[in-house]
């Protein structure tokens, strides 16, 4: 993937047409992993094949001996894990912020995994001790080398309990693809499930692995030594979905969003009902128009990001933008990551400082308007968010380090082509 690749936008350009919402980011780098545990060849459909994240995964996976093909029409994944071994690599510098859960399929085949520091966003201090625990409850020697992790474990993970002192989506998903590859049974107490980790726990099962879930924090794996393949569907990103509805929202196009998760996006679309949006749906589709403002325009509001069922962080940056197109003031909270807060002086470039912030805290003023101006990426969703600012603001714009939200958004030009609007990325 090139770095500082800059976005130029001739921004005012109205969107008109039909977007399907790919396969979730956040489950298909999380299956990807997972396949390495497998014993027989995997297959992923709904794969966002075009994902800078997955690619990045898929250059390891296969220095590692692994072998992955792709299939971009079908948007399809399959992955052979036979030869998938731990090898010592020349370079480590992969900027992957879940390369910890390529360890079970490493220690599966060679009793040592050597895995790069996890990268990515820099969006307050995530840190990958809890991902040390796992290894560590489940017998492992970790080691912290110059450039990367070493988890070793000759005789494979044994059996353990590993209890969290805070809720994690990762920490949960690194021990339950850990404890797959155990003969023998570990409880995971503490485990935060949101639908990527079900949808996880649904595809180990069908390797083989016997998982029982207790409300929604307590987890029994037994593991096997050998575990079948597998065909999988991954689900549709909830994410996304939420970045183009509010798109469709605040642009004034007409939109028809296809394959919504709406099992997974409940509390969200009703915090737009209360900001006066009556949305046009059936089953799996939206239409976003401007007939959806009730009174013609979006009311101000005050919510709170936090865990599943509700409103998570990453979708933080899109309530901001509904806010600063909202009728009056409005106030964000997010005391779960209460330093994403970066973009917010990016997107003040756009709209005149109508945003103010303190950690874990962002108030908005609505109504300013909207100028063009150039900006820098910052988090992977925030800047998909100072990308639409500049779809929305008339005059050119210029977005550096884009990058930053392609990581996130499959196939994301072509996706803005089919609703009419162009970006020039170079």
């Amino acid at each position: 993937m090139k770095s500082n690749l800059k976005a130029h936008i001739q921004g005012g350009q109205t969107p008109s047409g039909k977007v399907r919402v790919s396969g979730a980011k956040n489950a298909s780098t999380r299956l990807l992993s997972a396949a390495l545990i497998a014993d027989e060849t995997v297959t992923l459909n709904n794969f966002p094949t075009e994902l800078v994240d997955a690619r990045y995964k898929m250059d390891f996976i296969e220095k590692c001996g692994g072998k992955v093909t792709v299939d971009e029409k079908l948007e399809s994944v399959t992955v052979n894990p036979a030869d998938y071994k731990d090898i010592e690599l020349a370079d480590y510098n992969y900027p992957i912020r879940t390369t910890y859960l390529l360890v079970a399929g490493l220690i599966k085949r060679s009793g040592i995994a050597r895995i790069p520091y996890p990268g990515g966003c820099k969006i307050g201090d995530r840190g990958y001790d809890l991902h040390m625990m796992v290894w560590q409850q489940l017998g492992a020697t970790v080691t912290e080398k110059p450039d990367y992790i070493e988890v070793s474990a000759p005789n494979g993970f044994q059996p353990g309990e590993i209890n969290f002192p805070i809720s994690t989506i990762g920490g949960t998903e690194n021990a339950l693809i850990s404890a797959s590859i155990v003969d023998g049974e570990t409880i995971i107490k503490n485990a935060y499930i949101s639908p990527e980790v079900d949808s996880l726990i649904q595809f180990l099962r069908t390797l083989g692995a016997k998982i029982d879930v207790v409300g929604n924090s307590f987890i029994r794996v037994v593991g096997a030594k050998y575990l079948r393949g597998s065909i999988f569907q991954v689900m549709p990103d909830r994410i996304e979905a939420i970045t183009w509805i509010v798109y469709g929202i605040i642009s004034g196009g007409r939109i028809t969003v296809e394959d919504v998760p709406f099992d997974t996006m409940e509390i969200p679309l009703i915090h737009l009902k209360h900001m006066g949006i009556d949305l046009y749906r059936n089953d799996k589709n939206v239409i976003v128009s401007p007939e959806c403002l009730t009174n013609g325009q979006i009311q101000p509001f005050e919510l709170a990001c936090g865990t599943h069922p509700g409103i998570i962080s990453d979708m933080q940056p899109f309530y901001t933008m509904l806010g600063l197109h909202a009728n009056g003031k409005s106030r964000i909270f997010d005391y779960r990551y209460p330093e994403r807060l970066k973009y917010c002086g990016e997107l003040n470039k756009f709209y005149d400082n109508a945003l103010t912030w303190t950690p874990g805290a962002i108030t908005v003023e609505g109504g300013k308007g909207i100028t063009s101006a150039d900006a820098q990426s910052t988090d992977l969703r925030g800047s998909m968010a100072v990308v639409i600012a500049g779809l929305l603001a008339k005059g050119n714009s210029t977005i550096h380090n884009v990058e930053m939200a392609l990581r996130g958004y499959n196939n994301m030009e072509q996706k803005l082509r089919n609703l009419g609007v162009t970006i020039t990325v170079e």
